[in-house]
């Protein structure tokens, strides 16, 4: 069983995918699957499902939710994996069985290839980490402060990559194949310089100069805009370069 996390949350067997369609039942494993071989106490959970005002009763409900999710969970000859703990509830999992930890994987040794130069083999790790992704990390669960705190974890990792893997893929000399992709990072994340500067870049390579030039005033205009601040160094270093080159 393999639990998938990087999209609408699902667990997946060899009969194939389920998706947890009940609200709560998706809030309760996203939970326990964040805080996997942890103890989640019930008041975790409640405040996680009914947030700050939870109504009467919520003791017997998260043991509904508990009792519905194991049958969910349950498989022929496999052990319940959600143990009850006093005050709480405990997800047991090995690291195999979720599409996160293959993500990090990746992305380490991503990195690990990136310090020792092997650049080809760093974009197909970081590539590979990025086809993991179906859409946004938990896209069926509501966001109480357990997942959301980790959904921003999330993010900032998936971002990371991408900009692992366009850096990458620049230093392999692959400039035109990017501009489509750095077009739509940056129309996805308009606040990050990073993308701004490898789109720059790639349509410098690609003897594109004065689009790159417009690359960066649509950044001066976009960060004056939303955050009252000029171009980074790297950014406006970039541009000086792409003018004395014209």
């Amino acid at each position: 069983m393999r639990y998938e996390i990087l999209g609408p949350l699902r667990v997946v067997d060899e009969r194939g995918s389920a998706p947890l369609r009940a609200q709560k039942l998706a809030t309760v494993l996203a939970v326990l699957l964040i805080r996997s071989d942890q103890v989640v106490m019930a008041e975790q959970l409640t405040r996680e499902i009914w947030g700050e005002l939870p109504p009467q009763r919520t003791t017997a409900g998260i043991y509904v939710c508990i009792s519905r999710l194991r049958k969910f969970l349950d498989r022929p000859g496999g052990k319940d994996p959600i143990i009850t703990r006093p005050g709480g509830y405990m997800l047991r999992r090995a690291s195999t069985e979720c599409d996160f930890d293959a993500f990090e994987r990746l992305v380490s040794d991503g990195r690990k290839h990136v310090r020792r130069g092997a650049h080809a083999e760093a974009a197909g790790c970081f590539e590979q980490a990025l086809a993991l992704w179906r859409g946004p990390a938990f896209g069926n669960v509501q966001a109480g402060p357990i997942v959301a705190g980790f959904l921003k974890r999330l993010d900032e990792m998936r971002i990371e990559c991408a900009e692992m893997s366009a850096e990458v893929q620049l230093e392999l000399g692959r400039h035109q194949e990017l501009v489509g992709r750095l077009r739509s990072l940056v129309a996805e994340f308009p606040l990050r310089e990073t993308f701004y500067r490898q789109l720059m870049l790639a349509l410098y390579r690609s003897e594109r100069k004065s689009e790159a030039l417009g690359i960066y005033e649509s950044a001066r205009r976009v960060l004056d805009r939303e955050l009252g601040l000029e171009p980074g160094r790297k950014l406006r270093e970039l541009r000086h370069t792409v003018l004395a080159s014209t």
